[in-house]
C-alpha cells in the first residue's frame, strides 16, 4: 500500500465522515449561505486533485472518469485514453475483485523525463444496475518511485563494486598463503611471498577503513558543532603526511604562504580530504614533477568562500572521465592504481566531506597538462580581506606560470 493511496483514502474517509455526520446531524442552515459552501462534487473533486500521488479512476468500458493532475503528468492518462499498462492492472481488479499493481517506467507530461511510476488499483463497488451487474470501478493511485529505484540501483552497484574490489586482495591473499606454505624451505620466498601478503591485507584493510568512513560520510546531514579550524594548521599537517610518499616517487610539494584563513568545520575530516587529494596528486604524476598546494578566500555575492586547490602535472583527465571521477571505486588509470594501491574511494570521500561542510569540489583538468582539485568551503564569520580575490592568486594561475 502506497503513501498515497494511504493519503487519499484517509482524506476520502474524512469527506465520507463528514457527509454522514451533516446528514444525522440534519442542521438547519439559514439558505443565504447554502451558495457559499462547497457542494459534495466540488469538494471531492478539491480532494482528488490535492492528493500527493496520481489518482485516476476508471470505469469497465475504459473510460477515465476522473483523474488529477499528477496522473496526466505521469501520463497514466493522455487525452482522455488510459495507459495499456494501467488499463491490464485496472482490468484485473475489475475482473477478479483484487488489488493489483503495475511498475512501469513513463515519461513526464510537463518536460518529457523519465520517471518511474508505481501503481496500486483498487476496486469500488457501487449499487446494483437495473437489470445488470453491480457497479465497479478501479481506482488507480500512483507514485513517482524514480528516487526509490535510482537509489536501489545505485545500492545494488554498491554491494557489487564492494564485492569486485574486495575479492582480488583476498583472491591474492590466498594464493599467497599457499606459495609461502609451500616455500616453508626457502627464507628468499618466504620473505618475498610475506611482503605480498602484507601489502594486499594493507590495501585491504584500507579499503575497509574507507568504506567505513564513507558510510559515515553518505546520507548525513550537515555536520553539527562545528569548531572554527586553521587551515594553515590543515594544510601543514596534509603536507606533513604526504611528504615521505612525493620523495619516494620523486615529486616535489609547493605550498603557498600561510593564509591565517579559518573555516567552520571538522579538522579530522578535512584533513583526511585535503591528504587524499593530495595522495591522488602524487599518484597520477610522473617523477620529477611538483604538486602545487594553495589557498585562497573569495567573495562571491556576499558570501565569503575559503579554496584549497592541490595542482599535478600529470595525465589529466580527460573530459567525458571528469564527472565520474568522484564515483566510488571509479578509477581513470585502473592499472596505475592497482600499482599504487588506490581504492577508488579517496575522491569520493573528498566529495561527502565538503558536502558535509556546506562545500563543494570543483575539477579543472586537461589530459597531458595535468589537474586541480579546489575545495570550497564556507568562510568562518569575522573580518575578512576586504579584496580577496586579489590578494592570493587562483590555482589556474599557478599552472600557467
Amino acid at each position: 500500500m502506497t503513501i498515497a493511496f494511504c493519503v487519499a483514502a484517509a482524506a476520502m474517509g474524512l469527506v465520507v465522515g463528514w457527509l454522514i455526520r451533516l446528514m444525522v446531524e440534519r442542521r438547519p442552515r439559514p439558505p443565504e449561505l447554502d451558495a457559499d459552501r462547497m457542494t459534495v462534487a466540488e469538494l471531492l473533486e478539491a480532494v482528488v486533485q490535492s492528493a500527493p500521488g496520481g489518482v485516476m479512476v476508471v470505469d469497465r468500458f475504459r473510460d477515465v472518469l476522473v483523474f488529477n493532475r499528477l496522473a496526466e503528468e505521469y501520463s497514466l492518462v493522455r487525452d482522455q485514453l488510459v495507459d495499456e499498462r494501467v488499463w491490464q492492472a485496472s482490468k484485473r481488479t475489475l475482473d477478479t475483485g483484487r488489488p493489483a499493481t503495475a511498475d512501469f517506467v513513463s515519461r513526464r507530461a510537463s518536460d518529457r523525463s523519465e520517471v518511474a511510476v508505481r501503481c496500486s488499483v483498487q476496486l469500488i463497488s457501487g449499487p446494483a444496475l437495473p437489470g445488470g451487474p453491480v457497479e465497479r470501478y478501479a481506482v488507480v493511485y500512483a507514485d513517482d518511485d524514480t528516487d526509490t529505484q535510482r537509489l536501489e540501483a545505485t545500492r545494488r552497484d554498491f554491494v557489487a563494486n564492494v564485492s569486485h574490489e574486495l575479492k582480488t586482495p583476498v583472491g591474492a591473499i590466498g594464493l599467497l598463503s599457499e606459495a609461502l606454505l609451500e616455500s616453508v624451505d626457502d627464507p628468499e620466498a618466504v620473505a618475498h611471498f610475506g611482503t605480498r601478503v602484507l601489502t594486499e591485507s594493507t590495501r585491504m584493510g584500507n579499503m575497509v577503513n574507507e568504506l567505513i568512513a564513507l558510510s559515515r560520510l553518505q546520507g548525513a546531514e550537515r555536520l553539527p558543532d562545528l569548531g572554527v579550524v586553521d587551515i594553515d594548521d590543515v594544510v601543514g599537517e596534509a603536507v606533513a603526511r604526504a611528504q615521505t610518499t612525493a620523495e619516494a616517487n620523486r615529486i616535489t610539494l609547493l605550498v603557498d604562504e600561510p593564509s591565517g584563513l579559518e573555516v567552520r568545520g571538522d579538522d579530522t575530516l578535512l584533513l583526511t580530504a585535503l591528504s587524499n587529494l593530495i595522495s591522488n596528486a602524487i599518484a597520477y604524476s610522473p617523477q620529477n614533477t611538483t604538486v602545487s598546494i594553495s589557498r585562497r578566500e573569495r567573495t562571491v555575492s556576499g558570501r565569503s568562500t575559503v579554496e584549497i586547490a592541490v595542482t599535478d602535472r600529470g595525465i589529466g583527465i580527460a573530459a567525458e572521465d571528469q564527472e565520474r571521477v568522484f564515483e566510488r571505486f571509479f578509477r581513470v588509470d585502473k592499472a596505475r592504481s592497482r600499482m599504487t594501491g588506490g581504492t577508488g574511494l579517496g575522491l569520493a570521500i573528498v566529495k561527502h566531506v565538503a558536502a558535509n561542510h556546506g562545500g563543494s569540489i570543483k575539477l579543472w583538468s586537461k589530459p597531458g597538462t595535468g589537474s586541480t582539485f579546489t575545495i570550497v568551503l564556507p568562510a568562518a564569520a569575522g573580518p575578512t580581506d576586504p579584496n580577496p580575490t586579489e590578494t592570493h592568486p587562483s590555482h589556474n594561475e599557478e599552472v600557467l606560470r
